[in-house]
């Protein structure tokens, strides 16, 4: 397996901090525990030899194992631990001590797109220049968005949000308001309309914005729909008390960057989505889940 992009020297010290490896460790893995992640999400032994080029803790074996692998290995990897992170945290109750640490990792993986894109697009001769500008494109505006103050950042997002719909093909409008609410924007999917809600915010959505972005797509026409887009995510609570059979289907930041990295139009993004929730119910499957 050989590195097809570098990984820069300030995204490895985000994933120390992220996977607190101060000591050689990596969060609450044992040796054992380590080689088994690897080998069930992965299919990889990192036990190997080669990884142990610079040293042996589990700690080093990760960078240089993120060092020597491609970016889209690299991506794979990094969701995976971030999913057990949660996990971890959750299950002990530990409280948060990286500010926005949700919104940092998102950032690391949009960086590592970035040199995905750049690297396929001078590997790959049959990518069409135009596609690979338009998504590298798009993730350089999330970049620069992200360091916008708070307010300013929420209007450029539904901006972003608008040129993404149009550049799709579905025909976006941006935001407007109505006597006594505002809507962040809308667009056509499939004949239908849906209205969009918008969100880049430290903290995760819960059941309130939920249920309230809810209601203003019910006292619409009976064929609105709803798009809620959640850059930091939702909560499980918040998405198991609003429960399901609703017209309301939602994206978070890992969505987007999915979407944006392995390319994939919006609209199949979308529509899948759209028909997930109709077979089960659930507002929020992720695009991975969907796209795997």
């Amino acid at each position: 397996m050989v590195g097809t992009s570098h990984i820069a020297a300030i995204d490895m010290r985000a994933i120390d901090e992220l996977f607190e490896m101060g000591g050689g460790y990596v969060l609450d893995f044992s040796d054992r525990t380590f080689a088994n992640f690897f080998e069930t999400e992965m299919g990889i032994d990192i036990d190997d030899p080669r990884y142990r080029a610079e040293g042996t803790s589990k700690a080093k074996r990760l960078r240089y194992f993120l060092k020597v692998s491609d970016a889209n290995t690299r991506v794979r990897v990094l969701n995976a631990l971030w999913e057990h992170r949660k996990a971890y945290h959750r299950m002990r109750s530990i409280t948060e001590t990286i500010p926005d640490a949700e919104q940092q990792f998102r950032f690391l993986l949009q960086r590592i797109a970035r040199h995905t894109v750049q690297a396929q697009a001078a590997a790959v001769h049959q990518v069409p220049k135009v596609q690979v500008d338009l998504y590298s494109g798009l993730a350089s505006k999330l970049l620069q968005i992200s360091g916008l103050a708070p307010q300013t950042r929420g209007y450029a997002y539904e901006r972003f949000w608008n040129e993404l719909f149009n550049t799709g093909g579905l025909a976006g409008r941006s935001s407007f308001r109505l006597v006594g609410e505002q809507i962040d924007g809308s667009f056509e999917l499939s004949g239908e309309t849906y209205l969009l809600e918008a969100k880049w915010q430290a903290q995760q959505v819960g059941v309130a914005d939920l249920r309230a972005f809810n209601a203003k797509v019910e006292d619409k026409a009976a064929w609105t729909r709803g798009l809620f887009v959640s850059e930091s995510g939702f909560t499980e609570d918040g998405l198991a008390a609003f429960g399901r059979g609703k017209r309301v289907v939602c994206m978070d930041g890992l969505d987007l960057y999915e979407t944006l990295n392995r390319r994939l139009p919006l609209s199949d993004v979308l529509n899948a989505k759209v028909r997930r929730a109709a077979e089960s119910g659930k507002p929020f499957v992720r695009v991975r889940d969907l796209f795997p």
